[in-house]
């Protein structure tokens, strides 16, 4: 292999992974910030208002289980399998002046309520024939039996989480 070429080739591998590696951040992200905009407000009335800001989640689909297989099924345990989202809580974050009894200036009362981690799974299906598996002593044909069928529940699992404070701005 040529100098030139294989130059070129590293100079092509390494603008290839700068490039995931400036994209990676910005895939990480599991919430968005969303700021209220409220500064023409008090510009034009001349007063102090609260400063209000969320968070937007982004939902993360996960790799649902695989269909497992059971001895003595013919149809795999999980269906429709239940498939895992990752995601959080939307949060909220929000700080007010009040004003002081005794002295100049203002207190400010907080409210902090951060994005919490939220797991879910769907819900699945899991059913099963009539029929048994190949039966050795009924000369390998199978024999009746009651069917199944099951709805697998739906998982939903989070820690939220809120702060509620006094201080001064």
């Amino acid at each position: 292999m040529k100098s030139t070429t294989r130059t070129l080739a590293a100079a092509v591998l390494t603008g290839v992974a700068a490039a995931m590696g400036a994209a990676a951040p910005a895939v990480a992200a599991d919430t968005v910030p969303v700021p209220v905009p409220l500064d023409g407000v008090e510009k034009s009335l001349n007063v102090q208002l609260p400063k209000v800001g969320g968070e937007l989640p982004l939902a993360t689909p996960g790799v649902p289980d695989g269909p497992r297989y059971v001895e003595g099924r013919l149809i795999p345990a999980s269906v429709l399998p239940q498939v895992p989202f990752g995601a959080a809580l939307p949060g909220l974050s929000a700080e007010t002046p009040l004003p002081q009894v005794i002295g100049k200036g203002f207190d400010e009362a907080g409210l902090s309520v951060p994005a919490a981690d939220l797991r879910t799974l769907t819900p699945g299906l899991s059913v099963d024939t009539p029929l048994s598996a190949p039966n050795p002593e009924v000369f390998g044909l199978p024999t009746l039996k009651e069917p199944e069928a099951a709805v697998l529940t739906p998982l939903l699992q989070t820690a939220p989480t809120a702060a509620l404070g006094l201080g001064s701005l």
